[in-house]
């Protein structure tokens, strides 16, 4: 396991900062900053705050993940399914809560409501060409490696 120093700003003095569950846990838990209770109606999607601001390290990126307990149960996970926090972004980190299930559920203040998980990543240089090499697989698509 490799370890990196994440700095991390608190927007409002009662922001909670990411923390661990468990010692090999990959992804840190993000909380929710609200006045209150938050509610999600069936089928719609809530920016929560987090009233935190963070300072990737150039070469990593922070992705936002659903809490599986929050999915799983409670059909909460973010709406863009992964959210990418780029090194050059120095905003506050929000989380678009999507509410899957059929009934309006509730966000309590400093509940965990995602996970962050910091990643190396690599960047790539497009170059057009006129044709790509050939697979085995070619051009076959959705599901076309499944059994038949």
């Amino acid at each position: 396991m490799q370890k990196v120093t994440l700095r991390i700003k608190k927007l409002s003095a009662e922001a909670k900062l990411p923390t661990y569950g468990t010692e090999f846990a990959a992804g840190a838990d993000l909380y929710a900053l609200t006045d209150g209770p938050l509610q999600i109606g069936a089928g719609e999607t809530v920016l929560v705050h987090t009233g935190i601001a963070a300072e990737i390290p150039e070469g990593l990126v922070g992705l936002v993940y659903a809490r599986s307990g929050l999915a799983s149960k409670r059909g909460l996970a973010p709406a863009n399914k992964v959210g990418v926090i780029d090194s050059d972004y120095r905003g506050e980190i929000c989380v678009a809560l999507y509410n899957q299930s059929g009934k309006e559920q509730t966000i309590e203040p400093f509940e965990r409501v995602a996970q962050l998980v910091i990643a190396p990543y690599i960047s790539a240089e497009f170059e057009e060409a006129d044709a790509l090499s050939d697979t085995v697989r070619g051009a076959g698509g959705f599901g076309s490696t499944g059994s038949k």
